[in-house]
């Protein structure tokens, strides 16, 4: 059985559910502790490449219903080391793309068939019960390792009850769908090389509007109000939510006087107004880089220029630097833009940037814009953010070593998606991911090196979290791989100094 997984299920009906498809192994085990640990000590001697248990479950958590999956991320049981399982995540996506409904949590084992009452006090932190896993945990013998349960018990009724029988056939389907899955996380196990280039992860920019929200909670005490995401990151957001900040889209959702924040990537003068007017007591982490694009668009609009503005217009940067000069700035898209760009005098004219862009397509706009404008003025420093550019050319220098890249960021980063972009024209297949939950095994099949980066606005902690779920699937080597070392530091704003 080389190259199949090896799939434990306890019970011969669930054994029948999955056999029949040629990348798995499955071998019936049988029901209960006793038989679990001698099935995984007779596993230890079948050579395969990872091992699965599989099989059904009842539920514990309320929202799980008859069919749903659980892939189970630590496996519990009184008197026994919890088992933690990091690849889950893996495997969970292979599932939800087969059309399932897929939860990850903790799964509980124990000794004997239980009724509702009874599941939730034994394993008040599980999300599911069986009666093996954490006993069949052991088969794995340092091999990939991964376990999927599907709920057969969801209503509130014993195992046993015969009218739980619907159920019982509706999770055996799933079961039955669940195979193809368990095939696709198998065929990505294998040992692998990860560049890392750097630098990654957070700029100075970044760090300091993090700080002034932690320190503005620190002065003022919760809650405190941001505007908008004061980055864009949701782990970032929901840390700072659990310590008493308040994310609201605009300021009429902010109490008259309450201390506001305004994000990283700047406001409007209306925004700062309206502010002024509401009585509320300000704090401005708007990136010192984005702030010196807001002073040049004023000062080309004072000298009676047009000012093509080169950006995303619903990205909100480009929203609080139009709001400088808004009857003079055109908002520049792309090249085609550039190409068809007009300006009531073609002779005074400017051009400014997103401080997020790829740098390698922001010249392309420029030198059409200049084609097109001989006279274009520029700003007197480049916009786009130093660590922009410098994520920019780390990614460069190893993309073209990599099968695959993976950026870590949110979908609404600029600066993820173009590193994204940057990967893709250096000829490697790029995936934007916003953490280790959102990996598809699919992507690292015959793939043995790849690289992964994070955008300014991602943690550097989710690297680690990658690269432990991508050691679920063998063995990892890791190199690191430094372009420039980064030692600038943004000052804070004198309000919060004295904190």
């Amino acid at each position: 059985m080389k190259g199949r997984v090896l799939v434990l299920a306890p019970l011969r009906i669930e054994q029948l559910a999955l056999s029949g498809h040629p990348g798995l192994e499955v071998v019936h085990g049988g029901m209960g502790p006793r038989r679990a640990r001698a099935a995984a000590a007779s596993a230890l001697s079948v050579e395969a490449p990872a091992v699965a248990v599989a099989g059904l479950c009842a539920g514990i958590a309320p929202e799980l219903n008859a069919g749903d999956v659980v892939c189970a991320n630590e496996l519990i049981a009184d008197g026994e080391e919890p088992v933690l399982i990091p690849g889950s995540g893996l495997l969970a996506t292979a599932l939800r793309r087969a059309g399932l409904q897929v939860h990850v949590g903790a799964l509980a084992s124990s000794e004997h068939l239980e009724g509702p009452a009874v599941r939730r006090r034994h394993a008040p932190e599980a999300i599911a019960l069986d009666m093996e896993s954490a006993w069949l945990a052991a088969a794995a013998g340092g091999r990939p390792f991964a376990v999927l349960r599907v709920v057969a018990d969801a209503d509130g009724r014993h195992l046993a009850d015969p009218r739980t029988a619907v159920a019982c056939l509706r999770a055996l389907a799933a079961l039955r769908r669940s195979r193809a899955a368990l095939a696709d996380w198998a065929a990505a196990v294998g040992s692998r090389e990860v560049l890392l280039p750097a630098p990654r992860s957070f700029c100075a920019g970044v760090e300091r509007a993090i700080e002034i929200v932690e320190l503005a909670l620190a002065k003022c005490g919760p809650p405190v109000y941001v505007r908008k995401q004061i980055i864009h990151n949701d782990h970032v957001v929901a840390e700072l939510e659990r310590r008493g900040a308040i994310f609201v889209d605009e300021l009429d959702g902010v109490p008259s006087g309450a201390t506001v924040v305004f994000s990283a990537h700047g406001v409007s003068p209306a925004v700062r107004r309206a502010a002024a007017e509401a009585g509320h007591d300000v704090i401005d982490a708007t990136c010192p880089l984005v702030n010196k694009v807001h002073g040049e668009a004023r000062r080309f609009a004072a000298e009676g220029r047009t000012i093509f503005l080169i950006g995303h217009a619903d990205h909100e940067e480009v929203e609080g630097t139009l709001g400088e000069a808004p009857g003079s700035i055109t908002v520049i898209a792309d090249l085609e833009a550039a190409r068809d760009a007009s300006a009531a005098d073609p002779r005074r004219v400017a051009y400014l940037t997103q401080t997020t862009l790829a740098v390698d397509e922001t010249e392309e706009i420029v030198q059409a814009l200049r084609a097109r404008f001989p006279e274009l003025r520029g700003p007197a420093s480049e916009d786009i953010c130093y660590a922009t550019a410098n994520r920019q050319a780390a990614l460069r220098s190893v993309a073209r070593d990599a099968e695959v890249v993976l950026v870590v960021g949110s979908p609404r980063s600029s600066n993820s998606q173009r590193l994204v972009e940057v990967a893709r024209r250096e000829g490697a297949r790029a995936y934007l991911v916003e953490d280790e939950t959102r990996l598809d095994p699919a992507w690292f099949v015959g793939v043995r090196r790849l690289a992964i980066t994070a955008g300014a606005s991602a943690p550097d902690y989710l690297v680690g979290r990658i690269v432990e779920s991508l050691g679920s699937l063998g063995a990892v080597t890791l190199e690191e791989r430094t372009t420039t070392v980064e030692s600038i530091r943004f000052r804070l704003p004198g309000e919060l100094t004295s904190v």
